[in-house]
């Protein structure tokens, strides 16, 4: 097999392993499941990840070391505190919503503790937040922002964000069934991200 198929064979295998993992969940999905949709034998899954929990740990590293670049651009043209908080959510949104899997993968594995979190995984997800600290602590130190909890924060807007794009079939149900209902159905990301930043920022606000 030439280097460049293996290359795409490899890409192949983890964008159907991480549309399976974000439908299923990593317990439901198995290496034939992955197999069969990729059209490959699963030794060679084997071959490449060594197993199962080796492959889910590629892939969401994947999917971390990329929102990672995007965020660390974003914050390097920003001009202060604010910006640099406000292009995070712009920044982190945009990718969820352009990369649905990815609030799908996280909700599940927040479901089950971070069960199949894998030290690589970690890592990975560890860079982005750390992307949110430096921002924080940057606001406090120049005034901008007062003290805040990092992580709690981190989950405001990742939390927010995350369930605003898997809840929205759920909310155009909801607003079919009964349309006196405000479900911000008809909210785009930017409007959304717009909304998280302001009551984030005015949360930080030195009084």
């Amino acid at each position: 097999m030439k280097k460049r198929d293996a290359k795409a064979t490899k890409a192949k295998i983890m964008k159907n392993a991480r549309d399976l993992f974000s439908k299923k969940g990593f317990d439901a999905t198995t290496i034939d499941d992955i197999a069969d949709v990729s059209s490959v034998n699963k030794a060679l899954i084997y071959y490449y990840f060594k197993n199962k929990s080796g492959l889910y740990s590629e892939v969401m590293s994947a999917l971390f070391d990329a929102i990672y670049e995007d965020v660390r651009k974003a914050k390097e043209e920003a001009k202060s505190s604010e910006e640099e908080l406000e292009l995070f959510i712009i920044t982190y949104a945009k990718y969820a919503e352009k990369n649905p899997y990815l609030p799908a993968l996280l909700l599940r594995e927040l479901s089950d503790s971070g069960a199949h979190l894998p030290a690589v995984m970690f890592a990975s997800m560890r860079k982005v937040y750390g992307l949110l600290e430096e921002i924080l602590k940057g606001g406090e130190e120049g005034g901008s922002f007062k003290k805040s909890i990092p992580m709690v924060v981190h989950f405001m807007i990742i939390g927010a964000i995350n369930l605003m794009i898997t809840t929205k079939p759920l909310r155009q149900k909801a607003k079919e069934i009964d349309s006196s209902v405000d479900t911000c159905n008809s909210c785009t990301i930017d409007e959304i991200a717009a909304y998280v930043f302001q009551t984030i920022k005015k949360s930080l606000e030195v009084e």
